[in-house]
């Protein structure tokens, strides 16, 4: 995968993550481990990254994934502070 393509699947992976994801699992899973298949939508949580691709591999075989950390702008941190996501807006 070309660095191009790599932004883009993060791109597309973020957008599906927002749109079709994210209200179902904030904020009852903050902190665990989200791993999506972007091109499904289909996606596996955990409290090691590594368990939640394990088990959407086993649906989803020869599959690339995206990782989250549910809550967080990043799924880890060397050294420093992880940020928190920004509650959505409710819509009136």
């Amino acid at each position: 995968m070309t660095d191009l393509e790599r932004q883009e699947f993060g791109r597309r992976a973020r957008e599906v993550y927002e749109e079709r994801v994210r209200d179902l699992v904030e904020p009852q899973y903050v902190g665990k481990f989200l791993s999506l298949d972007v091109e499904s939508g289909d996606y596996e949580i955990a409290d090691v990254m590594l368990e939640a691709s394990k088990k959407l591999r086993e649906r989803h075989p020869g599959k690339i994934f995206y990782g989250f950390r549910i809550g967080y702008t990043t799924v880890y941190s060397m050294g420093g502070q992880m940020k928190r996501t920004k509650p959505r807006q409710v819509k009136a």
